[in-house]
């Protein structure tokens, strides 16, 4: 028997709580309907986007659907976006299906929708992610066009199971022999600090091996990077050459699941290699611990191999990973009509 089922836009505000509830089923650190929706109130309410010089969509915009069954009850959602500073060309996607429904066409559904609007707007990718622990979920996407572009892992450090050796070094002194101190955000309040945090981020997040499209402005930066839920300008851990910024990891407390998430770690590059994400590192595994959380998660790309082998080092235990997948608007589209085709003739 098929699932009975209508896309529909989200209705807010009474969507938010069952939405919140099927992505913690898909994401790592829990969310809620309050969080959601302080999300939404940083977005703009009108999209606009444009072709570049090079013929490829630039600029915002957004579409969310969700499937509905019969009982009113969320089956799945897609959410596809593109920000600013995203690649052009590009656009974003989330797609997730209750796991009871999955196999039933929700996700196809879904995914037409997605990319019957990205066709209005002229894209000419569509990009996202699987766990690399879902075969299933990898085996939809590739039949329908996508292709495996990289893989990144999580890892954890259950706080409980740090080695002494470990919980016994000193940051300040491994920094002060490259002639830094250690700070964080909260010695430096204001916009300055923040202007001085950005100033280091812009360029090491383009040093990630992963990274795609740009760096947002500076305010766009704040809200996405600072403005987030767990941020604590304590937290964010910095290693400093007199007043100039040198290296930087961010640090969320998730409360919620008494846990730690290094949301970021970049060092200049004319301080690699003399251990001060290392550092850095260590510093968070001491606050995590002072404040008595459970553990510490973070991802990392798997080309990044210097922040892995400082995590391995540090007793990261590795976890499951992602699969960034894209493909081209042409190959999905020509999948989507196979399928139709298939559906009517078969």
């Amino acid at each position: 028997m098929n699932l009975a089922y209508t896309l529909r836009p989200l209705r807010l505000p009474e969507d938010y709580a069952p939405l919140a509830e099927l992505l913690n089923g898909h994401w790592s650190e829990p969310t809620s309907a309050e969080r959601l929706e302080e999300d939404d109130k940083k977005l703009y309410e009108v999209g606009h986007t444009w072709k570049d010089d090079n013929g490829l969509l630039v600029g915002y915009d957004r579409t969310r659907r969700v499937a509905v069954t019969e009982d009113g009850s969320i089956a799945g959602y897609v959410w596809t976006w593109r920000a600013p500073w995203t690649e052009p060309g590009y656009l974003c996607n989330t797609l997730v299906v209750r796991e009871d429904v999955r196999e039933q066409g929700v996700g196809k559904a879904l995914l037409r929708h997605a990319h019957e609007w990205a066709s209005e707007l002229g894209a000419s990718s569509l990009i996202t992610e699987v766990w690399d622990d879902q075969p299933e979920a990898l085996h939809f996407a590739v039949r329908r066009g996508f292709i495996v572009e990289r893989h990144a892992y999580q890892s954890l450090l259950p706080l409980s199971d740090v080695p002494a050796s470990i919980a016994e070094l000193d940051p300040e002194t491994l920094l002060a022999r490259s002639g830094l101190r250690l700070l964080t955000l909260a010695d430096e309040p204001g916009e300055e600090g923040k202007r001085k945090l950005y100033e280091l981020a812009t360029p090491t997040m383009r040093d990630i091996p992963s990274f795609l499209g740009d760096v947002p402005d500076f305010d766009q930066w704040k809200k996405w990077y600072l403005e987030v839920d767990g941020f604590r300008p304590e937290l964010v851990l910095i290693a400093a050459d007199g007043d100039r910024f040198v290296g930087m990891t961010n640090v969320l407390h998730i409360e919620a699941t008494n846990g730690m998430y290094h949301e970021y770690t970049g060092v200049d590059k004319a301080y690699r290699g003399k251990g001060v994400a290392q550092a850095l590192k260590l510093e968070a595994i001491r606050e995590g611990m002072r404040r008595g959380a459970d553990y510490i998660r973070t991802d990392n790309d798997s080309m990044n191999e210097p922040i892995l082998a400082i995590n391995r080092k540090l007793g990261y235990q590795p976890l499951r990973g992602m699969y960034r997948i894209v493909a081209s608007m042409e190959t999905v589209g020509e999948a989507l009509m196979r399928e139709h085709r298939e559906h009517y003739e078969g």
